[in-house]
């Protein structure tokens, strides 16, 4: 049984791994019901995301932190 992260699993999700990576999570799946879980959960994660409505920032937001930004004294 192989180790994966949540990093490896969320790059299998949205199609970011090599074939070879992808082909050795795949076969996990195929035998660890517990990696098998944690998929679901990020499957399921994703889909909420997906269905929430964004709202831009406002742009008293935005000039607030671009001040704060420029304003901060480089930390050396």
């Amino acid at each position: 049984m192989q180790n994966f992260t949540l990093e490896q699993l969320l790059q299998y999700l949205y199609g970011e791994l090599n074939e070879h990576q992808k082909d050795e999570i795949e076969t996990e799946l195929l035998i660890n019901w517990a990696l098998n879980e944690k998929l679901q959960v990020l499957k399921e994660g994703r889909n909420r995301l997906n269905k929430l409505k964004l709202f831009a920032p406002r742009n008293q937001t935005i000039i607030s932190l671009l001040s704060y930004a420029e304003n901060r004294a480089p930390v050396i």
